[in-house]
């Protein structure tokens, strides 16, 4: 079974990335990390029961990775188009300890599984050859941890927790019945709209806030 494992916003800087998450949840979110072996860097936020929020972007210090990098990050103009029309909580990931049973079951949906980090990999990552988000985004990334959970203390907990997490799409019947393929826990809750987009309650010491 896959298990939400984290929600992303996919940013064009982190500076912009965090204010974007301030502005929304009024919530200063921490530094995190850098991934040398994807050029890119991370804010993070505990939201409950082992799930955390990413906030990341390309780390312009970092030297460029010999392969694209994730979450579409390669696409510099359609990471801004995307964020300047909105659509900032862009995707999430899920995690499971059978990624190889997810990518037989379901070829081609979710690109090649990556050892990362590569001199001493520590988790299986899914990243499409182009580096794309798989299907749009419209569903996860999936993390293999290799049998280890992730060590959720390292990550900032500023007492936020989620509450719901709904993915708007213009066909949800289709990607209902794939989610339900999946045997996905805690889904997003999927809905009609125009177009794919994400939204977040979640609820802060100031009130439920909505992360978009």
């Amino acid at each position: 079974m896959l298990k939400l494992d984290h929600l992303t916003v996919i940013a064009p800087s982190l500076a912009e990335g965090v204010a974007h998450v301030r502005h929304c949840i009024d919530l200063d979110v921490p530094f995190g990390q850098r991934h040398a072996y994807m050029g890119t860097h991370n804010h993070l936020l505990q939201l409950g029961d082992a799930v955390y929020l990413e906030i990341v972007a390309v780390d312009p210090e970092a030297a460029t990775p010999p392969r694209a990098r994730w979450f579409g990050l390669d696409d510099h103009e359609r990471v801004r188009t995307d964020w300047d029309e909105g659509r900032r909580l862009r995707g999430w990931v899920a995690r499971t300890d059978a990624i190889d049973w997810v990518m037989a079951g379901h070829p081609g949906v979710f690109g090649e599984k990556l050892a990362l980090p590569d001199l001493d990999p520590a988790f299986d990552f899914t990243v499409p050859n182009d580096g794309s988000l798989p299907r749009d985004g419209a569903v996860p990334s999936i993390i293999d941890r290799r049998g280890r959970p992730r060590a959720m203390a390292g990550i900032a907990d500023l007492g936020a927790r989620l509450r719901s997490f709904v993915l708007e799409h213009p066909h949800p019947g289709a990607l209902q019945a794939f989610y339900d393929a999946l045997q996905v826990d805690r889904p997003p809750e999927i809905r009609l709209a125009p177009r794919l987009r994400y939204r977040a309650q979640i609820e802060t010491q100031a009130g439920l806030k909505e992360l978009t």
